[in-house]
């Protein structure tokens, strides 16, 4: 199975499946001298790791997380910093339990990656999907909290946004309360209203989809290319390939087609701090492909879990009709998690064109320009 890395200069390779012995990552690219420690990467590890509250999969993963390379302690300031060279890190598997798709081995899940992984390969790993488990992000999100160190300034936040057909107020929003409920949700009233509601769905052994966004603020103007090497493009194929996205939108994204030209176009004055002012931010902080400066809005949908208790008709490998009924510890919102692992995709997107920009330009232009 090839493709299994992403990035150009800033480039992240993953390995390991979901019952497997360990799952991790090899990032590539990284310059050298950023502090980095294990702790720093588990504080974001350990915001995606299951079992935190009953609104996810009570698999029990500790999500440790090991450098086994990449690292060495800078003798002038006694930290712990990145060499140049490939950081490999290392996440051990610890509460597979197997047995609990062994009824399910010759049979494909509807809304899964069965079918098409045993028609691309003619062989597929039944337990949790293998390499088509959402396990596999936890690998990103530790390649993220590298990501995060590279661009200076730069801070990316994710709430959920969106949970079934509920979406939140934003008249209510407070990225304070993103920390406060086990949503990731920035508005207290619907995070209220998302416990009981997921708890129906949880008892039922149905599941539910939800719209997650990402902000990435302090980014600097002139990032990303034209045409091929557009930077809401990457980001655009970044957050697809997080399992279960099945949409990505940039700003005001669709929303923007029920607009007039008057009020989609963000406005711009010269502002006090010798930079553009934009009077609105439709575009998501890209235009023609290139940063403005501005914060970067990107949304994402993710698909009800397919991994529910409700009996649904498929078939086997062997061409006859079934039924299944996929027991196990499934998330019934897997859209909860995935508010770190798009905000680990996002910094991974926004540092490999960061070094990108550097490698090719260097220092920007000095902006505004003088009359010619």
């Amino acid at each position: 199975m090839s493709h299994n890395t992403f990035g150009h200069l800033f480039r992240v390779t993953t390995f390991g499946e979901s019952h497997g012995p360990a799952i991790g990552c090899v990032v590539d690219g990284c310059p050298p001298m950023i502090p980095i420690t294990e702790e720093d990467i588990q504080a974001e590890l350990d915001r995606r790791r299951p079992g935190q509250s009953r609104f996810t999969t009570q698999r029990r993963e500790p999500d440790q997380v090991k450098i086994l390379s990449g690292v060495f302690i800078d003798e002038k300031t006694g930290l712990q910093v990145t060499t140049g060279t490939p950081i490999a890190l290392m996440i051990e598997n610890v509460d597979q339990r197997s047995k609990d798709y062994g009824e399910i081995k010759n049979t494909y899940r509807p809304g899964h990656a069965d079918f098409t992984y045993d028609v691309k390969y003619g062989i597929r790993d039944y337990r949790g999907g293998g390499r088509s488990s959402a396990r596999e992000t936890a690998s990103r999100v530790a390649a993220g909290a590298i990501a995060r160190k590279i661009v200076p300034g730069m801070t990316v936040r994710g709430a959920l946004v969106q949970m079934g057909p509920h979406a939140v107020d934003r008249a209510n929003w407070d990225w304070d309360e993103v920390g406060n409920n086990p949503f990731f949700c920035p508005d207290a009233k619907a995070a209220a209203f998302y416990e009981e509601y997921l708890d129906r769905i949880r008892k039922s052994g149905s599941s539910v989809g939800a719209v997650l966004e990402v902000v990435v603020e302090n980014v600097p103007a002139g990032l990303g290319a034209p045409i091929y090497a557009k930077l809401d493009t990457d980001l655009a194929a970044a957050m697809m390939s997080i399992n279960a996205v099945k949409g990505v939108e940039i700003g005001a994204g669709f929303a923007a087609a029920a607009l007039t030209g008057e009020e989609n176009a963000d406005e711009m004055r010269y502002g006090n701090d010798g930079k553009p002012l934009f009077l609105s931010n439709n575009a998501g902080g890209i235009l023609g492909g290139i940063s403005t400066g501005q914060p970067l809005v990107v949304r994402f949908a993710v698909k009800p879990t397919s991994s529910i208790l409700t009996e649904r008709r498929s078939v086997d490998r062997f061409g006859r009709d079934a039924d299944v009924m996929t027991k196990g510890r499934h998330d019934p919102c897997v859209g909860i998690r995935a508010v770190p692992v798009g905000e680990a995709m996002a910094a991974c997107v926004v540092a490999d064109h960061y070094l990108r920009h550097r490698g090719q330009v260097g220092e920007s232009p000095s902006w505004p320009f003088e009359p010619r």
